[in-house]
């Protein structure tokens, strides 16, 4: 019953924090550029009360073994890097990444961090930069005197001016690209930074034969959050807790029962 008691109490632990990261996703549903994130679980260690393949004779060995396990853990919560809904601004400089890739974002630190949610602006100096300040990597300067801003697919950034019908470039607009994008530690903002699970970042043109997305114009992209899913992952998440507390109640009475025979 010791058992029952902690196993059932490592389930709903676990169940909890399932929770917890249906509740994050639901929050994050209409947040641009956000990315769910789905928690898995493992199970624990076991304890051997007969060991499987134990010799039962001098010919003859346990076909299954008695094993008890002692619960379950979480293991991780992965991100889920698939395409959100594009959205229509027809604001300029609102750009989405249709396929891989990641925005560089330089931060005040100096350090790159990388984001899929492409909603910029220009700060005071006319760089492009993030709602956050944060600038465009490589660093992009709009002139005070520019009428129009055009991105290309390729994210050749140019615009045009008063009294001239040629455009001028601005800049291009490069994307990273990661071996494993899901080992990227998220530090809030939608933006996230490199670690040694997620590899180094693979820099090219938006479209280039490193497997890069290309860049559209005027659009944003919503978060990918499913919310229907997350409230069927929410009922079952409930019901899995309900069902782990029923167990803990469960070996409570049994307690009980013993406690009453031993009087």
């Amino acid at each position: 019953m010791i058992r029952a008691l902690y196993s059932a109490a490592s389930g709903m632990t676990a169940q909890q924090l399932n929770v917890d990261n249906i509740a994050n996703n639901l929050a994050n549903a209409n947040t641009a550029g956000f990315k769910a994130r789905r928690a898995q679980f493992q199970d624990l260690m076991y304890q051997n009360m007969i060991q499987p393949g134990a010799a039962a004779g001098q010919q003859t060995t346990v076909p299954a073994g008695l094993q008890l396990g002692l619960g379950t853990r979480a293991a991780s919560n992965e991100i889920i890097f698939t395409q959100g809904a594009f959205t229509q601004t027809n604001n300029p400089l609102d750009l989405v990444i249709q396929g891989k890739g990641f925005f560089q974002i330089r931060q005040p630190s100096g350090d790159l961090a990388y984001t899929r949610s492409g909603s910029f602006q220009l700060d005071r100096n006319g760089n492009i930069v993030d709602s956050n300040g944060n600038q465009l990597e490589p660093q992009i300067t709009i002139p005070a005197n520019a009428q129009s801003i055009t991105v290309a697919q390729d994210g050749t950034v140019s615009f045009t001016v008063t009294g001239q019908t040629a455009a001028q470039k601005a800049g291009q607009i490069t994307l990273a690209n990661f071996q494993n994008p899901a080992g990227l530690n998220a530090i809030g903002n939608t933006l996230y930074t490199v670690t040694d699970a997620s590899g180094d970042p693979q820099v090219g043109n938006p479209g280039s034969t490193e497997g890069l997305g290309t860049l559209q114009q005027g659009f944003t992209e919503q978060s990918n959050v499913d919310v229907v899913g997350e409230f069927v992952n929410l009922i079952q998440s409930q019901r899995a807790y309900e069902a782990n507390s029923r167990v803990v109640k469960a070996a409570d009475e049994m307690y009980q029962q013993v406690n009453q025979v031993t009087q």
